[in-house]
């Protein structure tokens, strides 16, 4: 048995023995947002973000670098 094979065994048991509610939560957050999207979603997302850049709706990165200086001037 491979290691990874090893190290998937011993997150399946730990996972299987978890009260932390919370944890668990946030673990399963964790997955969905880590899911494969299918081709057709992939797609779909792209057309959305080109229809948000035809309507003026993004930031330049000269506009994120000014507002990432007014970061470091707040502490």
């Amino acid at each position: 048995m491979s290691n990874t094979q090893l190290q998937k065994l011993e997150l399946l048991e730990w996972l299987a023995n978890l009260q932390d509610q919370k944890l668990i939560d946030e673990l399963m957050k964790w997955k969905e947002s880590h899911r494969r999207v299918s081709i057709e979603q992939y797609n779909r997302e792209l057309e959305e973000a080109n229809a948000r850049i035809d309507a003026g709706e993004y930031v330049t990165h000269e506009e994120v670098k000014k507002e990432s200086k007014s970061w470091v001037s707040r502490k």
